[in-house]
This record gives C-alpha cells, sequence and structure tokens, in this order.
C-alpha cells in the first residue's frame, strides 16, 4: 500500500436523481439573474441572503482567524476577565490607542469574543469567555502563525507538501527522530499537553477504564493522558510510549504528580521497537498524524502484541463527523498537509484500517462532543 493512498470511490455510469438536481441546483445559482431574484422573492430571500453571508464568511475567514490572533496575541480574554469594562480601561490593560482598541473589540464582537453591555461597556461574549476555559486553544492559536504563513500560497503547499508545521512536529517524517533530545522535542510537546485537555476530559467518559489492569498510552507525549488516568484510578498500571526524549520529559511530569511509582515512561519508536504490553493500548490522536501505509503498519504492530481479550482504543478529531465536516477535511486536512504527513479519516476508514491490521471486531464509543473527539474500540 502506499503510504499517501486511500480509497476512492470510481464514478457511476450514469448520475443519480440527486446528482441531476444538483446540477439543477448549481446552473441556477450561477445565474446572476436567479441569484438577484432570489434575494427578492419572498419565499427564497431568507435562503438566498443566508448562502450570500455563507460565501462571504468563506472568504472573509482568515480576517476573522486574525481577529482571533490578535485577540490572543495581545492576552485580551485575561485581561478583561469577568469584569465589564469601558473601551479607555481595556486600551489601557492591553496597550493600544483608544481607536484601534474600538476597531479591534468591536471587530471581536461581531464573532462573539466581546460583548457590548447595556450600559456602553464591554465584557467577554460567549466565545471569549469559553476561551478562558480552554487555555491549550489561545496557545494553538498563537501556534497558528507558522500554519498561516505555510498558507500563503496554498497551491504551493499542495504541489510541494510540508511547510513550517513541519518543522515544528519535528517528528513528522523524520527518520532520525529516536534521536531528538528532551530539549529539541519540549516546544512540541508542551503544545501537544496544552491541547489535549478536554480532549482527554472526553475520553475518559467514554469508556470504563477501570475495567483494565494495565494501559500504554502509545505516542503518549509528556503523559497528559496518563496523569489523568492516574489520578482517577489508583489501582491501575499505567505506562507512556513514545520517542526517548519525549518520554524522559513525561518521567518528570510523573514524578512531580506523585505517580512514578505506577506510571512509567517507555522510551522508543513505535514502529521499529517492541510495543510494550498491556491489555489495552490506547491512540490518542496519533492515527491522523500519519500516511495510510505508516499507519497501518502501527497497528498491525499493536495487534501482534494485543493479548486475547486486550483492546487497542484509538481517539482524534475524525472526518465526515455530522455537523463537523469542516474541521476533519477542511482544518486538519490543510493543517496536516503543513505537517507533511497524515490526513483526517472518517470512522469507517479507520474501521477498515484497524481490520486490515488484523483486529475483528471495531466498535464506536459514544462520545459527548464528536466534533472534537470521536472514538474507537478494537479487539482481535
Amino acid at each position: 500500500m502506499s503510504s499517501t493512498s486511500h480509497s476512492i470511490a470510481p464514478p457511476s455510469r450514469s448520475p443519480s436523481l440527486l446528482d441531476r438536481w444538483r446540477a439543477f441546483r448549481n446552473r441556477c445559482i450561477a445565474d446572476p439573474r436567479f441569484q438577484r431574484g432570489s434575494a427578492l422573492f419572498p419565499l427564497t430571500r431568507r435562503i438566498a441572503l443566508g448562502n450570500a453571508r455563507a460565501l462571504f464568511d468563506v472568504t472573509a475567514g482568515f480576517v476573522y482567524s486574525q481577529i482571533l490572533f490578535a485577540c490572543v496575541k495581545l492576552d485580551l480574554f485575561r485581561r478583561v476577565g469577568h469584569e465589564v469594562l469601558t473601551l479607555e480601561e481595556i486600551a489601557g490593560r492591553i496597550g493600544l490607542s483608544g481607536e484601534a482598541t474600538e476597531r479591534l473589540v468591536r471587530a471581536a464582537a461581531t464573532l462573539r469574543l466581546m460583548e457590548r453591555r447595556d450600559d456602553g461597556r464591554w465584557g467577554l461574549g460567549d466565545l471569549g469567555a469559553a476561551m478562558l476555559g480552554a487555555p491549550g486553544v489561545a496557545e494553538m492559536v498563537d501556534h497558528h502563525a507558522a500554519l498561516y504563513d505555510d498558507l500563503k500560497d496554498p497551491v504551493a503547499l499542495l504541489k510541494n507538501r510540508g511547510g513550517q508545521v513541519g518543522a515544528f512536529w519535528r517528528y513528522s517524517r523524520n527518520e532520525a527522530a529516536g534521536e531528538l533530545t528532551p530539549e529539541k522535542v519540549a516546544d512540541y510537546s508542551a503544545l501537544m499537553a496544552a491541547s489535549q485537555a478536554t480532549f482527554v476530559e472526553d475520553v475518559l467518559a467514554a469508556h470504563p477504564f477501570g475495567d483494565h489492569a494495565r494501559i500504554v498510552d502509545i505516542g503518549g507525549g509528556e503523559g497528559q493522558f496518563v496523569r489523568a488516568l492516574a489520578k482517577r484510578f489508583a489501582e491501575l498500571r499505567l505506562a507512556v510510549f513514545d520517542l526517548p526524549g519525549v518520554a524522559a520529559l513525561a518521567r518528570e511530569r510523573f514524578a512531580a504528580d506523585g505517580v512514578g511509582d505506577r506510571a512509567e515512561a517507555i522510551g522508543g519508536d513505535f514502529f521499529a521497537d517492541p510495543i510494550p504490553e498491556a491489555d489495552l493500548h490506547t491512540l490518542i490522536r496519533v492515527c491522523f498524524d500519519h500516511d495510510d501505509g505508516p499507519c497501518l503498519k502501527l497497528l498491525t504492530r499493536i495487534r501482534e502484541a494485543t493479548p486475547p481479550g486486550g483492546a487497542l482504543l484509538v481517539a482524534e478529531t475524525m472526518a465526515g463527523t455530522p455537523g463537523a465536516e469542516p474541521v476533519g477535511d477542511a482544518y486538519f486536512g490543510f493543517y496536516l498537509l503543513a505537517m507533511g504527513s497524515g490526513r483526517p479519516r472518517t470512522a469507517e476508514e479507520l474501521s477498515n484500517l484497524l481490520k486490515q491490521a488484523g483486529f475483528s471486531h471495531v466498535r464506536e464509543a459514544r462520545t459527548a462532543r464528536p466534533m472534537l473527539v470521536r472514538m474507537l474500540v478494537a479487539r482481535p
């Protein structure tokens, strides 16, 4: 199997009734006269205006993301906090002129990041308040400076996979990844840990981890997931298996949390070194970092290390999630393109890879926020 291959359904010989309708619809929508008429006709006006707004949002999306980026760089959300302030007070806290502050705050309000109160002062909007409770999101937004730079020429990126994002995630497409020192993996390991907090909570709530004896989190970074397990299940024997430099950082975290006696950090390359024994192996946001060939190789190696009655749990953001389709194929599709490795997969595509690797039974476990995390449990 090619490292970048995946199945593409062949086109049918004759279009379906639905596809014929779609072709007719698109011919109509592409006609400027139809667009104007739809915007004026009462029964279609709301749809026409909604489509126009949606198209504008796609066009202006980069501007919206840069407004959020400015808020994060200026630490606006933390500096405002739960207070209600005048523009002058906000300006003093973020170090901008009154005019620049008003421009930023009014723009942020249209994105629900800020909100004008009835007395004319300003506080956080609902999305701004959500940023306070998810510091990992702010770190990802700050990190996106590299992604934005890679996307300056998206066509060039499509033709030549990989960019600054790939240089940040140093293990990506790096045959010598096992030689990376703790200092060289510290930046991406810290970001990975910060961005996992909410994700980990949803995973913990979706599976009976207490039913297992030993759990090994493969590619688990600094041990964010293992540390969360250790706090909830005192009887579990736990381990994280990652590159030696990353494992060294995890070992420090376990010692600081006081769980070093039952949580170990094992250094190694999961493509080459033996997979540690466990009755449950976990892959938390790992599969979509790798193309199909390496991913299948990893899943096959885990299957060979899975004892009778054991299981593998795969949790990540997946493509094709109803109501959150852009998260998979749009955001992660291009983020991983810039990274130079991996692709978002649907639950069905991941299930097929697991079955090719030798797992006989694959089921999806229900999670609280499928847009953020979906989870498959595979057994021999």
